[in-house]
């Protein structure tokens, strides 16, 4: 699965720190904790209940092998990288447990209807960052291998939501796909809980003036004056540029104040990683 883009973005902060995360301690359970006892202690079992509260947060980190931990993390990289952009680095990683959580959550209420066994990954946490992804570019291409063909990220979150539903109901192949419809439940309900509150009529915000400066290559230019400059983005260029270029537009044609607080973050965090790039 990959975005469809000709270059492959830098992990962002907290993406390439869940994945070192994960990493670690696959290491460690294969080096020097090899007792089952270890990952029964860590792993989410619905039986148990919130008797072990911990494992609403240890199950994530813990992998079944490399390519549990392989493909997962691959998911996590690809939509993240995104997604953290657009979030900002401190929200992102609030969302990516709350989905993990809710996963969890999700497969205890259940296991009230139908008995569940014990499971590890962060599945559920992931399918939350590409509800997200879809969320934000409902329209972007995505390549799932082996289909040779793109499809609509709104369209592979609709189609991998049923495939979950089914499995879950037909199989029992070892994969969680319980948690895979929290997370993507939580994730849903999050972004449904957004737009409610941006319905809700509030104060209106503080006028603040803030200056957006864009240097331009010719010098003759600055001696014309400013001008609003519309950035167009490049076909397959990647949905961090193109929010970038759409935030842009937006101060142009109505100004900073026009600008969301969710916008505003983005607009931070993408500055603060430029300038880390310079440094």
């Amino acid at each position: 699965m990959a975005i469809s883009n000709p270059s492959l973005p830098r992990p962002t902060p907290v993406v390439a720190r869940l994945i070192a995360a994960c990493v670690v301690v696959q290491l460690l359970l294969a080096t020097l904790f090899t007792s089952d006892a270890v990952v029964a202690t860590l792993r989410l079992d619905p039986a148990r209940g919130l008797r072990a509260p911990w494992t609403l947060f240890t199950y994530m980190f813990v992998h079944a092998g490399l390519l549990h931990l392989a493909a997962n993390m691959l998911v996590l990289y690809l939509f993240g990288t995104a997604v953290e952009a657009r979030m900002g680095s401190r929200q992102f990683f609030v969302f990516y447990l709350y989905c993990g959580v809710g996963a969890a959550l999700f497969a205890l209420g259940l296991n009230q209807l139908t008995p569940l066994v014990p499971f590890i990954g962060a599945s559920g946490a992931v399918m939350g960052v590409a509800l997200a992804f879809a969320a934000y570019w409902p329209d972007a291409d995505v390549m799932v291998f082996p289909i040779p063909i793109p499809i609509k990220a709104r369209t592979l979150i609709i189609v991998l939501a049923l495939i979950d539903l089914v499995l879950a109901r037909v199989t029992t192949d070892g994969i969680a796909h319980e948690a895979h419809l929290g997370g993507l439940l939580f994730g849903w309900l999050y972004f449904r809980m957004a737009a409610l509150r941006q319905r809700r009529p509030g104060p209106q915000p503080r006028q603040v003036e803030r200056v957006v400066m864009v240097q331009t290559a010719s010098r003759d230019a600055e001696s014309r004056g400013a001008a609003p400059i519309r950035q167009v983005p490049r076909p397959g260029s990647d949905p961090v540029a193109a929010e970038m270029d759409r935030v842009l537009d937006k101060i142009s044609a109505k100004g900073i104040a026009s600008l969301t607080p969710e916008e505003r973050r983005f607009l931070d965090e993408v500055s603060k990683r430029k300038q880390r790039e310079v440094n």
